[in-house]
């Protein structure tokens, strides 16, 4: 017998189990009424407006906020406020997401007058597939359960899991349909570790005079104090339009000091890698470190599309982000 005050671990892995189990349930319902619903979505010209009440009302804000910061004009309603003076904010071309377990929540059933006399379109999330929301939506998708995670089988836990995977799955779906990418994810991001991540490597890239650069005729000492003085273990080698042509880095030196005793008394031009590696300025953050991680190299010269030298990006100026 459990005491007053006893933590039953059990309890816990049960719970855990009871919400994937109202999970994994959804994969099987997939068919032509979620397609429909992504294409409801998709097809949206207006915003799609997330609606619900109590804990039904929490899963819709997160569902909301998910849609909007992956490129879906979205917020949520509250149904008590609207149909206290907040239905102005519908709109003809609107889809109005409605989430309700029993399908028969009042405060929704009292939007469904509105949201017939516009026009707009309804998509229901909801337990019950037979309920007047379901009956009266465009589609309808089934998140019904088998039981609730709580002990006594009441307080929504497996079914709000389930509301918001559903919401979920259909966020992510949606987010494929439209073609959205990393760099509009980095756009609606602004802020935090995310954007970070998705920064372009323009806006981290050393520039100007802080670019290590010589020509192919530039005695090699010349070499060695560009390479000294700009600190990024690297020095670019242009011609005489200032295209890239190449790249000298210590580690090249090094190795031609082991076998050239006659080292500084060549040129650039001489020593030098050709065809090095290089990438855009648009370039994710991200997706440049795996550039330099799979080449096992440390610098990377930026060009634009005529090859011309436009900054220099160091590992470490990926580092110092605090991105990864």
């Amino acid at each position: 017998m459990t005491r007053l005050g006893d933590v039953d671990l059990d309890l816990a892995r049960r719970v855990l189990q009871t919400e994937a189990a109202a999970i994994l349930a959804l994969v099987d319902r997939l068919d032509d009424r979620f397609e429909r619903a992504v294409r409801l979505l998709l097809d949206c010209r207006g915003r799609v407006i997330v609606t619900g009440m109590g804990k039904s009302g929490i899963i819709c804000r997160k569902i909301a906020a998910t849609l909007s910061s992956t490129g879906t004009a979205a917020f949520f309603l509250h149904p008590a406020e609207a149909i206290h003076g907040d239905l102005g904010v519908l709109q003809s071309e609107d889809v109005i997401v409605a989430l309700s377990h029993s399908g028969e929540t009042e405060e929704l059933l009292r939007l469904l007058e509105t949201i017939k006399r516009l026009g707009a379109r309804l998509l229901v999330i909801t337990g019950n597939s037979r309920s007047t929301l379901a009956t009266a939506a465009d589609v309808a998708l089934d998140a019904s359960v088998s039981e609730e995670a709580c002990p006594m089988n009441l307080v929504p836990t497996a079914s709000t899991t389930a509301a918001l995977a559903l919401g979920d799955a259909l966020a992510m779906t949606l987010l494929v349909a439209k073609g959205f990418q990393e760099r509009d994810l980095a756009n609606l991001h602004p802020g935090g570790r995310l954007y970070k991540r998705l920064m372009r490597v323009e806006q981290l890239m050393h520039t100007d005079d802080q670019i290590p650069r010589v020509t192919l005729a530039a005695p090699m000492p010349d070499v060695l104090y560009e390479i000294s003085r700009k600190q990024l273990g690297m020095t670019c080698v242009v011609d005489d339009t200032a295209r890239l042509v190449g790249i000298i880095t210590d580690g090249d030196v090094r190795r031609h000091m082991t076998t050239d005793r006659g080292l500084l008394d060549r040129v650039a031009g001489d020593v030098m890698t050709r065809n090095p590696v290089t990438i855009p300025r648009n370039t994710l953050a991200v997706e440049a470190l795996n550039v330099l991680e799979q080449r096992k190299i440390t610098s990377i010269v930026v060009v634009d599309p005529a090859n011309a030298v436009e900054g220099v990006l160091h590992l470490h100026d990926l580092w110092r982000t605090e991105m990864f």
